[in-house]
């Protein structure tokens, strides 16, 4: 079987069309009317599920598509957080810039990072990953006089170039202007991936996680794709660090930690690394069951770990394949 036929999306038979496309405007329509549904507490919570799924768009670029499990993917989540917070001591508080300077910071680690780690594949890759953010967090936490050590970097509030938010406080600006700004960025960036995944560099991913062989045979520059896609990735993983960084108010080695990989990857799983919005429904479920679970017991990973075994078993695909049953998003 060719690798065009491998990769080919199920047909979507006419009368199905139209639900298709509802799955995930109901989706990002939860996301719109949220402030609105909840308090604020909620709609922070949901502020930082935003930033977290835009990381995970980027992770599951790699693992879903490319079939490269990354280990260290939240070295990129520290990286946009640590920009933002050099950026706004140094009183350059445009969101927008600290996008973009988050974006070229992410790229200048990831090009040489990725070149390294897209020689090996399998365990050894997602090691290799893990090693470099253990680097980096051990670097986070050693050199003081620059990083903060284990007390970090206070972030302060950054805002939208065209909005004049100097009336409001910082609670309103969470809730309202600042968290639409990051929807309409978490919208804007699901979109570029889906024409990124639906592309032909998409499709030669695809053939890479299928059969790097048949791959190459078809004239696919598995390296080059690999080292493209990690770049992608760490841009995404920045951009949602800066975003998961703002209602924290911080910046600590803590966001380059293995622990927040490992919770980057059980947000994976839990979605559904097999489907497109799996990320996005796995950020959301992730943060609202976490802060759940640790207002009623203090061993609530050891309940995320049963969810996890649970999941795996009688969820391999994750919870939005129970969603999407035909496929529609499935990468």
């Amino acid at each position: 079987m060719s690798a065009a036929e491998t990769t080919a999306a199920p047909p979507v038979a006419k009368g199905t069309a139209k639900f298709a496309y509802a799955v995930p405007l109901i989706g990002f329509g939860v996301f719109a009317v949220f402030p609105y549904i909840a308090g604020p507490h909620y709609t922070i919570l949901m502020f930082s599920a935003m930033g977290f799924a835009i990381a995970l768009f980027g992770l599951n670029l790699l693992f879903g598509y490319t079939g490269l499990l990354p280990f260290g993917h939240a070295m990129f989540l520290a990286t946009g957080a640590y920009t933002t917070a050099y950026l706004t001591a140094s009183k350059y508080l445009s969101l927008e810039l600290i996008l973009l300077t988050a974006a070229a910071a992410a790229t200048v680690i990831a090009v040489p990072v990725g070149l390294l780690c897209i020689r090996y594949i399998k365990i050894y890759f997602g090691m290799l990953t893990l090693a470099f953010s253990m680097l980096l967090y051990s670097f986070l936490f050693k050199f003081y006089q620059i990083t903060g050590g284990d007390e970090g970097l206070r972030i302060k509030m950054p805002t939208p170039s065209l909005l004049d938010l100097s009336k409001l406080d910082t609670l309103a600006i969470l809730t309202g202007p600042l968290y639409y700004f990051v929807f309409g960025l978490l919208v804007i960036l699901a979109f570029i991936m889906w024409r990124i995944v639906d592309s032909a560099f998409g499709l030669g991913l695809r053939a890479i996680r299928e059969n790097e062989q048949k791959a190459k045979y078809l004239g696919v520059n598995v390296q080059r794709c690999r080292l493209v896609a990690f770049v992608i990735a760490g841009i995404y993983g920045a951009l949602g660090g800066v975003i998961v960084a703002i209602p924290v108010g911080l910046a600590d080695p803590s966001l380059a930690y293995w622990v927040q990989s490992g919770n980057l990857v059980f947000m994976v799983l839990l979605g559904g690394y097999t489907n497109f919005f799996g990320p996005l429904l796995g950020a959301a479920l992730f943060i609202l069951f976490q802060d759940q679970l640790m207002t009623y017991t203090e061993y609530w990973r050891l309940t995320f770990g049963i969810l996890l075994a649970v999941i795996v078993i009688f969820f391999p695909n994750g919870l939005m394949a129970i969603v999407d049953r035909r496929g529609w998003w499935s990468t």
